[in-house]
Parts: C-alpha cells; sequence; structure tokens
C-alpha cells in the first residue's frame, strides 16, 4: 500500500529538475507531466560492458512516435492507449518511470514519478486527481469564503478553512441530489435568500402562508438567480 503522504503531485510547470530533486532529497516522490517533446532516454539495463572510464547510465533517445515496445508495458486505458517504461531524465539526471499516453484524437501525453516502483495506473490517477483538488479550493474561494478569515490563532484559522471546504462538499451533494441542472453558485444563491427570508419571518413574529407564498417565493428566487 502507497503511503500518500510521500508523494507530492505537481503541475507541469513544476516538472523541472531545481523543484524534483529538492523534493527527493527531503524524502518525496514527485508525479507530474513532462512536456510532449521532452529529451529521455530509456534506462540502462547495468550490465557493464567491461570497458574503462564511467560507467553507461542511459541507453538510446526515446522516440515518441515509434517506441521500442520490447521495452515497454502496455496499459489499458480509455480513449487511447498508454506505455510505460523507465526512462533516464538527463535534465533532472535520474531515472524516472514514464507513462505515455497516445490519444485517440492523436498527439501523446507524458507522464511520470520519480517512483520506479509505482504502477502506471497510480501515476495517472493520481496526476488527474489533482485536479479535483483544484476545482475544490476555486469554488471555496469563490463561494464559502476560503480567504474571508481574519484570525491569526492557527485553530480558528484551521476551523475556518475546514468549514470552507466542508461546505463545498456538502454543496456539491446537494446538488447532485436535488438541483441537478444548477451551479453551485444558484445553489449558494437559493439557500442564502432561504435564509434571510426566515430570518425577516422570525424577526416579524409573524407566520407565513407557505401555500399562499410558495410561488411569489419561487418567482423571487428565479429573479435574483438570472440576476446574479
Amino acid at each position: 500500500m502507497l503511503d500518500i503522504t510521500r508523494y507530492i503531485v505537481a503541475d507541469a510547470w513544476f516538472s523541472k529538475a531545481k523543484f524534483v530533486n529538492e523534493a527527493c532529497l527531503l524524502g518525496f516522490h514527485v508525479i507530474s507531466r513532462l512536456r510532449d517533446d521532452a529529451a529521455l532516454w530509456y534506462s540502462h539495463d547495468g550490465v557493464r560492458t567491461g570497458k574503462r572510464g564511467r560507467p553507461r547510465i542511459k541507453g538510446e533517445k526515446i522516440d515518441f512516435k515509434k517506441l521500442v515496445l520490447q521495452r515497454c508495458e502496455l496499459l489499458d486505458m480509455e480513449g487511447g492507449r498508454a506505455y510505460s517504461v523507465k526512462a533516464y531524465s538527463k535534465a533532472m539526471k535520474r531515472n524516472i518511470k514514464v507513462v505515455v499516453h497516445y490519444a485517440e484524437s492523436g498527439g501523446h501525453k507524458i507522464y511520470f514519478s520519480t517512483d520506479l516502483e509505482m504502477s502506471a495506473q497510480d501515476i495517472i490517477e493520481y496526476y488527474r486527481t489533482r485536479f479535483q483538488i483544484e476545482f475544490c479550493f476555486r469554488d471555496s474561494k469563490q463561494f464559502t469564503g476560503l480567504k474571508d478569515c481574519q484570525a491569526r490563532d492557527l485553530k480558528k484559522l484551521d476551523f475556518a478553512f475546514n468549514a470552507s471546504l466542508a461546505s463545498v462538499n456538502i454543496a456539491k451533494v446537494m446538488r447532485q441530489l436535488y438541483y441537478p441542472s444548477r451551479s453551485i453558485g444558484l445553489l449558494k444563491a437559493y439557500l442564502s435568500n432561504t435564509y434571510m427570508l426566515k430570518r425577516i419571518f422570525c424577526k416579524s413574529g409573524m407566520k407565513p402562508n407557505s401555500t399562499f407564498n410558495a410561488k411569489l417565493i419561487k418567482e423571487l428566487f428565479g429573479i435574483v438567480a438570472e440576476a446574479a
């Protein structure tokens, strides 16, 4: 079982030697994406030639248009085919585990991990999961006030951040169950308007006729949603 605390899933911008090597020195493994034209070589099998000089550390350069399939492992993937291979990165000066995905529409994408024993399927899934985390942070910033807390105490900040992220997850579940055609923003508007109406009725001391006002309230919500 993988220890997920030892893995850093980074954007392709961070797939540079300085970042990757520093992270590895700290005891982490990096999962990221390389440029489509990245310069990689097949890792050397370790067989010594017996000649003088520095031992060979890399094999032939990888041609992504014509992979040596004998050195690759085929991976079942939807929307194309993928191969995994251990490669040497000249920029990082280390061996890495590479997954090359060839889409049905053409072209290819290169994913990698510094953990040579990591499965190709895990590399793809870990990298794709990263974007779901980014969406959660994005929605928290836009709708649930992730950046609004002005406290300085670490415990208060921790509570505010967890409350914001938890609210987004709850909103996604509610949206999936009850409002599949609405966005998170519209759902927030509905909940906010509902809360304000309840506060107004509560403070006024009046008991509203829900049957009579149901149509008017729905129209009000619709106007606010369209304006937003």
